[in-house]
């Protein structure tokens, strides 16, 4: 009788639709196959270009279904390199970052759309310098697979842009100064 029941509960699970969840994956910074990058008009004559070199992050992922997706990434603001030490110490400054007092940033997704062709519209909250506020990734799917390790990776890139005075920023540099656009190059590795 026991086995009878097991097997036909056994048979009546099978036939039941089974949840598709998005696969989850870690930001491989430790490889280094993740970048976050930033770009400022120099006074409209040229850009300063740098990055943080410390974060980390993850996300979750399903092709067929990606408004199921997440993604969270934690900034070390302390890791700001512009390749110019005594700038670094005034983007680290209450002028611009002001790593003192908040000395990480985090973005949590709030939504994922797909806007077709690989292309993704990912909106979330934005922490940075003690002010929260909603950004816009707009990112797309570089590719996703095994990796000769075994393993399975998943990868993408985006960019976003915004005002840095939205984010308490205090440094007015001119109209031409005023945003920050961030590229972000990410690939994660399905846990």
């Amino acid at each position: 009788m026991k086995k009878h029941l097991l097997a036909s509960l056994l048979g009546a699970s099978l036939l039941l639709p089974t949840a598709v969840n998005a696969a989850d994956y870690v930001i491989d910074t430790k490889g280094a196959h993740a970048s976050i990058q930033f770009s400022v008009s120099h006074l409209g004559y040229s850009f300063v270009v740098g990055r943080f070199n410390e974060f980390d992050g993850k996300f979750s992922f399903d092709a067929a279904k990606v408004s199921d997706g997440k993604v969270e990434v934690n900034i070390n603001t302390n890791s700001v390199d512009s390749n110019h030490a005594e700038r670094d110490k005034h983007l680290r400054s209450d002028d611009f970052l002001n790593t003192a007092k908040f000395p990480a940033a985090k973005f949590v997704s709030t939504s994922v759309a797909d806007k077709g062709n690989g292309d993704l519209w990912i909106t979330g909250d934005l922490s940075l310098n003690g002010v929260t506020k909603p950004v816009t990734i707009k990112a797309h799917t570089v590719g996703e697979g095994q990796d000769p390790w075994g393993g399975y990776r998943a990868g993408f890139v985006g960019s976003t842009e915004f005002t840095m005075k939205d984010f308490g920023i205090k440094m007015d540099l001119g109209p031409a100064s005023a945003n920050v656009k961030l590229d972000l190059v990410v690939e994660g590795i399905k846990q």
